[in-house]
């Protein structure tokens, strides 16, 4: 029976082309990234750019705050080619990027995007100035731009001409509704600035990040309501372990479900020396469960309960899994769509033969005082039963011969998904 929840038609968004990647119209939703290296240090900022490329990350950020970081751009941009890692790189802004840009054309053109945040690109006077110097390079170097705005950083005169006519309406509003509505209107009216300075809407991308889950995704109902940009979503700090990966997946979830949004980074942040890959693979991990994107095959595995009181089949799961994650590079280069499949690794009747056979492949292990038999699920059928000490690696071969046989062998030259750095 066909579901009865459906995703809702995708909002139809004007594309965007960043180097190779297409942000926007019929393309997939975009996974993206941000170093957290100091951009002036060129080998740590091009090693982790570099991870986080190897992880999926189509587009990574890197902050140019100051004449060091400008400077080292190039040089990071040379390193990267010369190490056949052609992820494009996102300038991050603020405050003088209108200096940074002009005084340093190598950097201006290395870049392959750059992102603006119109609460701090200038104030008063200074502020259409410098942003339209920012846009003028932008044009100059073919360049497109991501206007981002934040709540932490807000357009001050903006907020404030809004909070004032607020006070004056008949039923005021409260200050947080204000507050969502100024950030859609500084992202739109910059953006029309942008456009009236020459830059087409083809070379625009939107934001406009807050940290409450239920903000985000109001904000992002009207920004969406009032512009046919490409959108960027994400909060702008999720968190840090559980708390970041659910704030951002209730999030996105809710907006990618009714077609918003073309681009996404989920913003965790790393324990102490931890992963930052870990942002990347998360993002992957929201994408593909919602049916919008592979990158990993699939591994279900049940939970487990009184009935599963043996460790087996969570030893097998965690096994299949790397598995599955040290084989991915080369089964992406070889085999086309193998990144659709779906494993089953279940560990009892109860559910076991069921789900391995909604699964392309699956095995279901004993439970606790059933016959120590674990019969394996191919396309639907019963394909044989399993026994004795060699369990997992027969099922592992079993597994690499249904890859072989299953999917076409990719041309030479096909372009597969970016893996993720491990299972989704």
């Amino acid at each position: 029976m066909a579901s009865a929840f459906r995703l809702a038609a995708r909002r139809q968004s004007i594309p965007v082309q960043i180097g190779p990647v297409t942000v926007g119209g019929d393309a997939p939703v975009v996974v993206q990234s941000m170093t957290n290296t100091d951009t002036a240090d060129v080998e740590s900022t091009v090693r982790q750019v570099a991870a986080l490329a190897r992880a999926g990350s189509e587009l990574v950020r890197i902050t140019v705050d100051r004449e060091e970081s400008a400077a080292a751009v190039p040089h990071i941009r040379e390193r990267l080619d010369a190490a056949g890692v052609d992820v494009p790189l996102v300038g991050d802004f603020h405050y003088i990027g209108h200096k940074l840009l002009t005084d340093y054309p190598a950097c201006a053109e290395a870049l392959a995007k750059y992102r603006i945040n119109p609460g701090n690109v200038g104030f008063r006077e200074k502020r259409d100035r410098q942003f339209a110097t920012m846009i003028e390079v932008a044009m100059q170097y073919d360049k497109p731009v991501r206007i981002g705005v934040n709540w932490g950083s807000l357009d001050q005169e903006v907020l404030a001409r809004m909070m004032d006519a607020n006070s004056k309406a008949a039923s005021p509003k409260s200050g947080d509704e204000i507050t969502n509505e100024a950030m859609v209107v500084s992202a739109v009216e910059s953006a029309q600035l942008a456009e009236e300075l020459g830059l087409p809407a083809n070379r625009i991308i939107l934001s406009c990040k807050v940290s409450a889950v239920q903000s985000l995704i109001a904000v992002y109902g009207d920004l969406a309501a009032r512009c046919n940009y490409a959108l960027h979503l994400g909060l702008t700090e999720a968190g840090m372990g559980s708390k970041g990966i659910v704030a951002s997946t209730a999030a996105l979830a809710v907006l990618l479900q009714q077609g918003i949004g073309d681009t996404i980074r989920v913003s965790l942040t790393p324990e102490p020396g931890g992963d930052r890959a870990q942002e990347v693979i998360v993002a992957q991990q929201i994408l593909q469960t919602m049916g919008l994107r592979s990158f990993m095959p699939l591994v279900t595995a049940c939970p487990g309960c009184g009935r599963t009181t043996s460790t087996l089949f969570q030893k097998l799961a965690g096994e299949i899994q790397d598995y599955i994650r040290d084989r991915m590079p080369v089964w992406a280069t070889t085999f086309e769509g193998v990144e659709t499949m779906n494993v089953a690794v279940m560990g009892c009747i109860v559910n076991g033969p069921g789900e391995s056979k909604h699964a392309d492949i699956g095995i279901s292990l004993p439970g606790t005082g059933e016959d120590p038999a674990a019969p394996v699920f191919i396309d639907g059928r019963k394909a044989m039963t399993l026994r004795g000490p060699n369990l997992a690696s027969d099922f592992r071969g079993i597994v690499e011969d249904y890859v072989e046989k299953r999917y076409p062998r990719r041309d030479p030259g096909t372009a597969a998904e970016p893996l993720a750095a491990t299972s989704a």
